[in-house]
């Protein structure tokens, strides 16, 4: 029974109160962006409140870590969108299904450590382009359709709608200064609902987006020939969908544990989100990932277990069997007003203090990788380009660390003592540290403080050792470290570099 009682983390101590609430909270503003998503990309409007209660469960209850909400995220189904125009539903559903598979497999073979190689200034770069976009796709509720055409409200509405989102922000900044006994983001839902629904203010509310009635989901096995054909079909959407989810699965999870000061399982999630997947493309669901505007809401209603998580699918659930009519009736205004305050939030307003301290690189990353994540909406893009961008510089970085001591000794022999990493990038300025026409006959090239990295490095040993031949010089590599010399071996069969005395390059390698 503990195994059990661990998985729902009952065996520590749970504020029940605070979870409850913060996971009716978080329910709240998951409906009417679940729909949000399902429209966009020409789904029927209910398979993202079903991903949200499938999503939002399993990954709770057998998830990475405790406080995360997943749920029908714009990301992995804005990837879908092509699938759903040229193919239509049923192979949404099985790339869905796919998708989970290859996330279960990134989970199993432990690979989600991978996003350790994400580097800070990225997560900040991350972090505040993912507050900005969810505070730009708020301004779409200050919007209205007319005559097919959409337009900014004007007059009375526009009033309304703003005087309903800044009293919404003024109940979640002011009371935590009061009580921290319930959510802020619950009591100003309830207050803005009770302050519309009984003075009968006419503005926007979720029904104003779609209908949230139905039944449980359905089980449905996807309509489509088993073919290879298909497989080319599905295959690419499946790929970058899971890649998608779970960049942002385990960037999210990253994110909590330094909230919260603890830290998560990433392969674990990797695991639950795929479970998820293979659930929605089974159930009718659009598939889904974490998603950090809500985990954002939970943490900052207290929560701190996986029960707030429960909570918020349940009653997902429970709305679309019984309780669309009272949740239709909810303005979006107050809504919105929660998400711009979790906008807020999730920006790190300290990376603008600390611009003028850190270095450049590291501040053009963080600009770089905001603005990708704002124009082209694509996170796991722009975390990409990040770390590739981060990898260029460390590596041009390290590049110029390259160096060498040199002096002739009392027998008359040249030393070069390399300090530094020699590897693809720091090649070209090793080979020129090299005066092979002044030299003495015997040199040596001491890797005390240095190491051999790769085959680059190999090739430029290869090509120095050659040039000294060419001379009739004979050169002695010291001080390599097991694993270089292990390298060097194991290049023998593609570059004519040897361990032993070689005949054809005069090329030594003394262990002391």
């Amino acid at each position: 029974m503990k195994k059990v009682f661990n998985l729902f983390d009952l065996s520590q101590k749970v504020n029940y109160r605070t979870e409850i609430l913060a996971g009716l909270t978080v329910a709240m503003t998951m409906i009417p962006e679940s729909l949000s998503f399902a429209i966009l990309a020409g789904f029927p409007p209910l398979m993202g409140l079903y991903a949200a209660f499938i999503a939002g469960l399993v990954t709770s209850i057998f998830g990475g870590r405790p406080g995360m909400i997943s749920g029908g995220a714009g990301a992995t189904v804005i990837v879908l969108i092509a699938l759903m125009k040229s193919n239509g539903l049923e192979y949404v559903f099985a790339a869905v299904a796919l998708a989970g598979i290859l996330q279960i497999l990134v989970g199993v073979f432990k690979l989600g450590k991978f996003i350790r190689l994400v580097p800070h200034p990225v997560m900040f770069g991350f972090v505040n382009g993912l507050a900005i976009i969810i505070f730009m796709s708020q301004l779409e509720q200050f919007k209205m359709v007319v005559n097919g055409e959409t337009t900014w409200l004007t007059g009375t509405p526009m009033l309304i709608m703003a005087g309903l989102v800044a009293l919404t922000i003024g109940i979640v900044v002011l009371l935590p200064r009061i009580t921290k006994a319930i959510p802020a983001s619950l009591v100003a839902i309830i207050v803005v609902f009770a302050l519309v629904f009984f003075i009968g203010i006419e503005t926007k509310t979720v029904k104003d987006i779609a209908s949230v009635s139905g039944g449980f989901p359905p089980f449905h096995i996807p309509n489509i020939p088993i073919t290879l054909e298909t497989l080319k079909i599905i295959f690419p959407y499946a790929l970058i969908m899971a890649a998608v989810g779970l960049t942002e699965g385990l960037l999210t999870l990253n994110l909590v544990d330094e909230i919260t000061e603890t830290r998560g399982n990433g392969n674990r999630e990797c695991i639950a989100q795929g479970s998820s997947n293979i659930l929605n493309g089974f159930f009718f669901g659009m598939g889904g990932c974490p998603m950090i505007a809500q985990t954002l809401v939970n943490l900052s209603a207290g929560s701190r277990a996986r029960l707030s998580g429960i909570v918020a699918s349940l009653t997902i659930l429970v709305i679309i069997l019984f309780g669309a009519p009272v949740i239709e009736l909810l303005p979006m205004a107050a809504l919105v007003g929660v998400m711009i305050m979790v906008a807020i939030g999730t920006f790190e307003w300290a990376s603008l203090k600390i611009f003028n301290k850190m270095p450049k690189n590291d501040v053009f990353l963080v600009v770089i990788v905001a603005l990708i994540t704002v124009l082209l909406h694509n996170l796991a893009l722009a975390v990409l380009i990040g770390v590739i961008i981060s990898a260029l510089i460390f590596s041009w970085e390290s590049a110029k660390r390259i160096r060498a001591r040199k002096f002739v000794d009392a027998n008359g022999v040249k030393h070069y003592e390399i300090y530094g990493p020699l590897f693809f990038a720091s090649t070209t300025a090793f080979i020129e540290k090299f005066d092979v026409l002044s030299d003495p006959n015997e040199v040596i090239i001491d890797f005390k403080e240095s190491r051999v990295s790769d085959m680059s490095a190999i090739e430029a040993l290869n090509v120095i050792t050659h040039r000294y031949h060419k001379q009739g010089k004979k050169v002695h590599l010291r001080h390599l470290s097991t694993d270089c010399i292990l390298l060097l071996k194991n290049a023998e069969a593609i570059i004519d570099v040897n361990i032993m005395e070689d005949p054809t390059y005069k090329l030594v390698i003394d262990q002391d």
